[in-house]
Protein backbone atom coordinates (compact mmCIF):
# COMPACT_ATOMS: atom_id res chain seq x y z
CA UNK A 1 0.00 0.00 0.00
CA UNK A 2 1.18 3.51 -0.62
CA UNK A 3 -0.14 7.23 0.58
CA UNK A 4 -2.01 9.12 -1.94
CA UNK A 5 0.83 11.93 -0.90
CA UNK A 6 4.46 10.43 -1.98
CA UNK A 7 6.07 10.90 1.40
CA UNK A 8 10.18 10.75 0.80
CA UNK A 9 10.32 9.72 4.61
CA UNK A 10 8.34 8.30 7.37
CA UNK A 11 9.24 11.19 9.31
CA UNK A 12 7.51 13.34 6.73
CA UNK A 13 4.15 10.88 6.98
CA UNK A 14 3.99 11.11 10.60
CA UNK A 15 4.31 14.94 10.80
CA UNK A 16 1.18 15.18 8.65
CA UNK A 17 -0.06 12.79 10.83
CA UNK A 18 0.11 14.52 13.56
CA UNK A 19 -0.78 17.64 12.28
CA UNK A 20 -4.36 16.28 11.61
CA UNK A 21 -4.23 16.14 8.11
CA UNK A 22 -6.08 13.28 6.46
CA UNK A 23 -4.03 10.60 4.94
CA UNK A 24 -5.21 8.36 2.21
CA UNK A 25 -3.66 5.38 1.37
CA UNK A 26 -4.10 2.78 -1.89
CA UNK A 27 -2.78 -0.22 -3.61
CA UNK A 28 -1.27 -0.09 -7.27
CA UNK A 29 -2.50 -2.20 -9.94
CA UNK A 30 -3.16 -5.81 -9.61
CA UNK A 31 -6.67 -6.79 -8.89
CA UNK A 32 -6.77 -6.41 -5.57
CA UNK A 33 -7.95 -3.26 -4.38
CA UNK A 34 -6.04 -3.32 -0.98
CA UNK A 35 -7.31 -2.67 2.95
CA UNK A 36 -10.14 -0.73 2.69
CA UNK A 37 -10.27 -1.18 7.00
CA UNK A 38 -7.76 -2.89 9.42
CA UNK A 39 -4.28 -3.19 9.94
CA UNK A 40 -1.68 -3.00 6.52
CA UNK A 41 1.69 -1.92 5.72
CA UNK A 42 2.25 1.23 3.27
CA UNK A 43 5.49 1.90 1.92
CA UNK A 44 7.70 4.94 0.20
CA UNK A 45 8.42 6.52 -1.70
CA UNK A 46 7.05 5.27 -5.02
CA UNK A 47 8.76 2.50 -6.89
CA UNK A 48 12.20 3.22 -3.98
CA UNK A 49 10.78 1.75 -0.72
CA UNK A 50 13.15 3.61 1.72
CA UNK A 51 10.99 3.22 4.42
CA UNK A 52 7.94 1.22 5.84
CA UNK A 53 5.07 1.98 8.69
CA UNK A 54 2.66 -0.60 9.99
CA UNK A 55 -0.67 1.27 10.19
CA UNK A 56 -3.97 0.72 10.67
CA UNK A 57 -6.43 2.17 8.16
CA UNK A 58 -10.17 2.82 8.02
CA UNK A 59 -11.94 3.81 4.55
CA UNK A 60 -8.72 4.17 3.00
CA UNK A 61 -7.91 6.46 5.71
CA UNK A 62 -4.97 6.41 8.33
CA UNK A 63 -6.25 6.42 11.83
CA UNK A 64 -3.43 5.30 13.68
CA UNK A 65 0.85 4.61 12.98
CA UNK A 66 1.93 1.87 14.65
CA UNK A 67 5.35 2.17 13.55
Amino acid sequence: MYAVTNYKTKKELKEDFLAGKKIRVFQPGGIFPGTANGSCVIEGPYGVHKWYASVVVKDYIVVEIKG
